[in-house]
Parts: C-alpha cells; sequence; structure tokens
C-alpha cells in the first residue's frame, strides 16, 4: 500500500491508529499527514511517530488518499464545510465519529464521496482494538479491503450493516469503560480484603484479559465457561449468586441499551 493517509485532529484515537499503521509498517512516516489547531501536540505527535504535520485542514484534505475525520462529532459539519473543495474523487474518506450517519456526510459534501463509516475503541493503543465498518455505494471492495487493513494493524475488524452501528457503539465501542469499572471494583474488593493496591489490579486485570482470551480462542458459550469455574457450594457460585441478586447482568445490558440509544440521539441532532 503506497497511498496516503491523512488524519485531522490528533485526539488519543489518532495517535492509536497512527502506531498500529507505523508499527505493522503499512505506511511510513512521511506518507502520513496529521493536522490540528494546537501546534504542541502535533509537534509531540511529530516527535513521537515522524509523520507530516500542518495547522492547516485543507492541506492534509488534499494530499491524503485516505482522510480519517478523527475529531469530535459536533466539529464534523464545519470540518466537512472547510474541506469538502479540497478532497478528491478518489479519496476515501473515514468518518469513526458515534452517531455520524453516512448519509450525513453525504449530505454536508453535497456530491459523490467514498465514505467508510467505523467505530473503534480506544484499546487501539495497545494493537487490540475492536472496529466495525460500513461502506457507502461509492467505495469498492478493494477500497474497502484497504481501509480494513489499516484496522487490522491494531486490531480486529468486522463489516456490519449501518443500522447496527449505534449498538456497535453500546457494545464495544463504550465497553471499554465499563471493563475498566469492573477491573477497578475487583481490585477495591481485593483491596478491602487486605491485599495491595498493585497486585490487586494487575490479578484483576489479568483475569479479565485471560477470560476475553478464553471466549474468543474457545469459541465456547460464555455461559459454560462460566458453569466451568463454579464448583458446586463453591466460592465462584456464592459470588455469582451475589451478582445476579444485585442484577449484574441486566444492568449491564441496560448500559450498552443506554449507550445505543444516546448514540441514536446524537445522530438525530
Amino acid at each position: 500500500m503506497e497511498k496516503t493517509i491523512g488524519f485531522i485532529g490528533a485526539g488519543n484515537m489518532a495517535k492509536a491508529m497512527i502506531g498500529g499503521i507505523l508499527q505493522a509498517k503499512i505506511l511510513p512516516p512521511e506518507k502520513v499527514f496529521l493536522s490540528n489547531p494546537h501546534k504542541e501536540k502535533l509537534e509531540a505527535m511529530k516527535k513521537e511517530f515522524g509523520v507530516q504535520i500542518t495547522l492547516d485542514n485543507k492541506e492534509v484534505a488534499q494530499r491524503a488518499d485516505i482522510l480519517v475525520l478523527s475529531v469530535k462529532p459536533y466539529l464534523y459539519s464545519k470540518v466537512i464545510q472547510e474541506i469538502k473543495d479540497e478532497i478528491q474523487q478518489y479519496t476515501i474518506l473515514v468518518n469513526i465519529a458515534a452517531g455520524v450517519s453516512i448519509e450525513s456526510i453525504e449530505q454536508t459534501f453535497a456530491k459523490k464521496v467514498k465514505v467508510v463509516r467505523v467505530m473503534p475503541n480506544t484499546p487501539a493503543q495497545v494493537g487490540e482494538a475492536m472496529s466495525c465498518v460500513c461502506v457507502n455505494k461509492e467505495v469498492t471492495k478493494e477500497e474497502l479491503q484497504e481501509v480494513m487493513d489499516i484496522f487490522h494493524s491494531f486490531g480486529e475488524v468486522e463489516v456490519i450493516d449501518e443500522n447496527l452501528m449505534d449498538v456497535a457503539t453500546g457494545v464495544s465501542g463504550s465497553s471499554p469503560a465499563y471493563v475498566y469499572l469492573f477491573i477497578e471494583a475487583l481490585a477495591d474488593g481485593a483491596v478491602l480484603e487486605g491485599m495491595p493496591r498493585e497486585k490487586a489490579y494487575k490479578l484483576a486485570a489479568q483475569a479479565v484479559l485471560g477470560s476475553a482470551k478464553m471466549v474468543l480462542e474457545s469459541k465456547e458459550h460464555p455461559a459454560k465457561l462460566k458453569d466451568q469455574v463454579c464448583s458446586p457450594g463453591g466460592t465462584t457460585i456464592e459470588a455469582v449468586a451475589c451478582l445476579e441478586k444485585n442484577y449484574f447482568r441486566s444492568t449491564v445490558i441496560q448500559a450498552v441499551q443506554t449507550a445505543t440509544q444516546k448514540s441514536k440521539e446524537m445522530g438525530k441532532k
């Protein structure tokens, strides 16, 4: 892949994506362009990654074959108005904002444009993202594969229908925050029982990591894996009964629904 990629916005997701792209050697640093209104942030990114930087969004739009809009959802309309006359017919727009539909981007550009909508998550920073992807009719199979290769460089990718993108936000885009809360709570429980906090965090985080790997690699139903840990009359089934009594599963389900509904509301705005 010898194309160029541009990022408008230099936040955490842009940083994670750039790190993954360069580590996987998909592109060299001189083929990666980055714009942001804050010069200090740009200088820090250039020092860390060696990428090309500018304060001018239009310059990035002009030079990028693949252009990632990595700004907050409320800034999308403003940024698109700024760059819509700068992008080329072949430019692939990558939208990573929650709630921003392909249709809304097409309407703002007011012309034919290649749009790939992606919902990644922050574990991209450690090469373990889960990204969901959908495209408009202007994007070819080859172009979709090029974008998927980028996201595969820092995690897993699934192609889904756009009507599921809000759900993807609830179940994978936002869920790292739920998991961090869970890890923190597990560690707090251990600290309450006398374990040093540093060790408690390591035990809790590794347990979550290992359990997730078991689900992915064994292909077993999570309920079956849970049953394998729950000995009759043992400590684990006692703890599971406590979680059930306090609506653990139903609360998590409601959290996913809440994030999904919020994403839908953001899209309507």
